[in-house]
């Protein structure tokens, strides 16, 4: 391939600028010419394209979001609206295309393979819910900042001897909730893969952890569950003790990637371009093991991630 093009698509993850930098100039030494393309699927629509080099792409790398911004399209997922976008593309000589999101923009990616279009997809997305990969773009970054937020709240929840409820980010999915809850020393998790008791699971550890003396609680609550004020509440009622909830809310997507996304990013930024180097679309770049691989688009979007009971009964051990 000669041409090909980059895109971010739905909710941004720190890393995204990372990846789309790796993707450049991976390309660039290849011999490709690159375009981004801006807003995403909307973008491709409506030919919002712009040339990329080795300059357009510096001082990114430890910004977070994404340059190339992004949006939802509603006119992509139907045939027609990909159909459009092919055309567009093709009009443009783009011979391939990296498509940097989570699963659903990875069904876009499909959609533009099997209309002809090479495409890689690249998992960026906070939530960790892609099923084929270890890890996403963004998930360790949204860790740390969500870890930052948790331990200044407990600092004031310790003044006041409070309960605090937590509430982070995942629809679909509770990474983010069950890696806090272990990593920030939670009474509980609270997250959509597992159901839960309100007295057992919530009340239960708060009340025994009282009577041992201590003088502050946290629970964890994602967003997919949801309800933390109400929880808030009802804790408060049920013990006595203050209880304060906290919505952390769209702070856990933005902020300087850390380290491990960057590299995760530059990696996967680099496999995707060797694939369309190669000629080799409708495939999904994947981290298994610290080593980087791909997977076909339907195979890996077919893939599910399961919480691993390990990390619920760390959580529940180390509770104690």
């Amino acid at each position: 391939m000669n041409k090909i093009g980059v895109l971010t698509s739905g909710g941004d993850a720190p890393g995204m600028n990372a990846a789309i930098r790796s993707v450049v100039r991976m390309a660039l030494t290849k011999g490709m010419e690159v375009f981004g393309i801006r807003k995403g699927y909307a973008g491709l629509l409506n030919g919002m394209f712009v040339e990329m080099n080795a300059r357009s792409v510096s001082d990114i790398l430890h910004r977070g979001g994404t340059v190339l911004q992004s949006s939802r399209c509603p006119e992509f997922c139907e045939r027609d609206g990909v159909k459009k976008a092919v055309e567009v593309a093709r009009r443009m000589g783009i011979e391939g295309l990296v498509v940097i999101g989570g699963d659903g923009s990875f069904r876009g990616a499909r959609d533009l393979s099997l209309e002809g279009l090479p495409t890689v997809g690249i998992p960026g997305t906070i939530d960790n819910d892609i099923g084929c990969t270890d890890s996403t773009i963004g998930f360790d970054t949204a860790l740390n900042t969500v870890k930052d937020a948790i331990d200044k709240i407990r600092d004031t929840a310790q003044s006041h001897e409070r309960c605090s409820v937590i509430e982070v980010m995942g629809r679909g999915a509770g990474y983010i909730a069950a890696y806090v809850a272990v990593a920030c020393g939670a009474e509980a998790a609270i997250i959509p893969e597992k159901s839960f008791d309100f007295d057992q699971d919530i009340l239960q550890p708060i009340i025994e952890g009282k009577k041992r003396g201590k003088e502050n609680n946290l629970i964890v609550v994602a967003e997919g569950v949801g309800g933390s004020v109400e929880m808030a509440q009802r804790i408060e009622e049920a013990t006595g003790i203050e209880t304060r909830a906290t919505i952390l809310g769209h702070i856990q997507r933005g902020g300087s990637p850390t380290v491990t996304d960057r590299m995760l990013a530059s990696r996967m930024g680099m496999h995707a371009v060797q694939l369309l180097y190669e000629g080799i679309g409708n495939r999904i770049v994947a981290v298994k093991n610290n080593t980087i691989v791909d997977y076909d688009i339907l195979e890996g979007l077919a893939m599910k991630k399961s919480m691993h009971n390990d990390i619920m009964n760390m959580a529940s051990i180390l509770s104690l």
